[in-house]
């Protein structure tokens, strides 16, 4: 008979241990670490921190890698010092349901022939756990450049691509220009006759099989005789783990008034916000989604178009 240990059991005592020994290290207690983990979106139990504690479970699953990777920054660990003794699972976590982020109807239709277009099913096998969109805004206060940046999860089967769309709800305009950044290259492009939903697929470096993750960045710019536009946001189908979206002002263009447009597929909330002396501004939510975070900005009268 082998005395070998079960390959599981082993992975788990090593979390156990790594995470019993950062905890004295750094001489907290786990209701310290439940609390700041709650502060940062993460709804791990204390029973669960526990069992990690304990060796009665490891870590799995997006929800709970997610949370032990918090853990090693509030225990001041290098990072992947906890997760990279996980090894491998199965789960997806928690998917929620995937909706169309706004309640706009029309132009939902619009986007399923779209994903249509570009041969990827809707919605999509994908869904982002983080993402971090900045955006910068010019002289003249107009939107210049986004990049954003995502960590992607395949849900089911295998994705080989994912479809990026830049939408402009009732007004026609020309292709901004979508750029794959790393992780992958745009193999197709497509735009809607009516103007108003242009895209591109990222093509994955490798295909993704569930529940595996990848990171992907990818720009958007805009071409001569694109309309100005004085409002950025990034819309999500399903549940993301942290969205960012970071607005950066040229120092000779800041707004006299800002304002937030949170939408979800059945609410939209307005805020009134200031850059209280700052050149940019962030709005971050955690656990968001289905829905649409947005800014809109202007000079003179609140409600002002671009000139």
């Amino acid at each position: 008979m082998s005395s070998t240990p079960d390959r599981k059991m082993s992975r788990t005592d090593a979390v156990a241990a790594a995470f019993r020994d950062a905890i004295n290290a750094r001489d907290v207690t786990l209701a310290w670490l439940h609390e700041q983990l709650r502060l940062r979106g993460n709804s791990v139990s204390m029973a669960t921190l526990s069992y990690w504690r304990s060796g009665a479970r490891r870590p799995e699953g997006v929800q709970s890698i997610a949370a032990l990777s918090d853990i090693e920054d509030l225990l001041r660990l290098r990072p992947g010092a906890l997760t990279a003794l996980v090894g491998g699972t199965h789960r997806t976590g928690p998917l929620g349901p995937a909706q169309f982020p706004i309640d706009e109807g029309d132009l939902e239709e619009l986007v399923k022939q779209a994903f249509a277009a570009l041969g990827v099913p809707f919605p999509d096998l994908c869904r982002e756990i983080t993402t971090h969109s900045i955006t910068d805004v010019d002289a003249s206060g107009n939107v210049a450049h986004c990049s954003t940046r995502s960590i992607v999860q395949c849900t089911v089967g295998t994705a080989i691509g994912i479809p990026f769309l830049e939408m402009t709800p009732g007004e026609r305009t020309p292709p901004p220009i979508l750029e794959a950044v790393s992780g992958g290259r745009i193999s197709r492009r497509y735009s809607h006759p009516s103007g108003q939903v242009h895209g591109a697929l990222f093509e994955l470096e490798c295909p993704l099989q569930a529940p595996d993750t990848a990171v992907i960045e990818w720009s958007v710019d805009y071409p001569d005789g694109y309309p100005p536009s004085r409002e950025t946001g990034h819309a999500l189908a399903r549940q993301c783990r942290e969205l960012l979206v970071w607005t950066r002002f040229h120092p000779d263009a800041l707004p006299d008034w800002i304002e937030e447009k949170i939408e979800t597929p059945g609410e939209v909330i307005l805020t009134p916000l200031t850059l209280d002396g700052r050149t940019s501004i962030h709005q971050v939510r955690r656990a968001f989604g289905p829905g649409a975070v947005e800014l809109r900005w202007g000079y003179g009268e609140r409600g002002s178009q671009p000139g």
